[in-house]
């Protein structure tokens, strides 16, 4: 009863701001509505436009699959990388990790400001300043409204955001792995490699599990730094789903056609999460029997 007390004012807001909107969101996609005068009951049509006719949407899911991938290369296999070494550096190694962990807490709006100074072409900033010793042609170089790699570069601006927050985590679970383990594999004449692939990484398997979902779903719902970066442009390059969503229920107020696509991006969420549960349940029974 004591826990249900601490549990219940946390469960209230998040059933009122998540679930009954998701409620809401599934409810309105049956429907053709512009947000004000009647609703027209049309079925399932919103999602057969979705997946039949509107093809930017079908881009979308393109765009979020490499969105995806970059992000959790580098937030949650850079995230270890980082942890590991600063679980093996003795000095400084809380003025690294404040310092790796300060882009979490600033806002997305500042981080992207940050990087479109620092890949600004006039006046030219530091990233192609740098760049033009090398070749001088790249002093023009285009980042954020160069169609080829605009999707990349918002990618890797969000990975590098969040990067700190997973290293932080897999840190925790680093100084929580007992060191018996470790020096009893060393005397036995295991190299440091082998201690990391043979013990440390199966007993994190758990944490990894969460931040590759929590990598993941980030990525398919990602709005902020995309819609700051780039707005979904040039010409749709860079869009996902959260973005063209908001495009459609705000700026042209197809309200049934938005919701429909909120809905699609909160099942795809669910799907992504039940695969990757099932992809590390046998390495989390491995790690149980051990």
């Amino acid at each position: 009863s004591v826990i249900l007390l601490f549990i219940f004012p946390a469960f209230l807001i998040y059933t009122a701001f998540v679930i009954v909107s998701i409620i809401w969101a599934g409810y309105y996609s049956f429907f053709d509505w512009g947000g004000v005068g009647e609703k027209v009951f049309v079925g399932l049509k919103n999602y057969i436009e979705l997946v039949t006719q509107d093809e930017v949407f079908r881009a979308t899911i393109g765009h979020t699959l490499v969105y995806t991938v970059i992000n959790v290369a580098i937030q949650v296999f850079g995230g270890l990388l980082f942890a590991i070494l600063l679980s093996r550096i003795k000095k400084g190694r809380v003025a690294l990790q404040t310092l790796y962990y300060i882009p979490v807490v600033i806002s997305s709006v500042a981080i992207c400001q940050i990087f479109t100074k620092l890949l600004s072409v006039t006046p030219t900033g530091i990233v192609n300043q740098v760049l033009s010793f090398i070749d001088p042609s790249l002093k023009m170089m285009e980042w954020i409204s160069n169609p080829q790699i605009s999707l990349y570069v918002t990618a890797f601006v969000e990975a590098y955001k969040y990067l700190g927050l997973y290293m932080v985590i897999f840190y925790a679970a680093l100084i929580g792995v007992p060191d018996e383990l470790g020096e009893a594999a060393l005397i036995d004449g295991a190299s440091t490699w082998q201690v990391y692939r043979k013990i440390t990484l199966p007993l994190l398997v758990p944490v990894i599990k969460t931040c590759v979902i929590f990598a993941i779903t980030g990525s398919l719902r990602a709005f902020d730094l995309v819609y700051v970066m780039t707005g979904g442009g040039p010409n749709h390059i860079s869009e996902v789903p959260a973005t063209l969503m908001y495009n459609n229920l705000f700026r042209k107020g197809l309200y049934g056609y938005g919701s429909a696509q909120a809905f699609f991006i909160v099942i795809e969420c669910l799907i992504f999460t039940f695969i990757v549960n099932r992809l590390f349940k046998k390495a989390e029974q491995n790690v149980s029997a051990v």
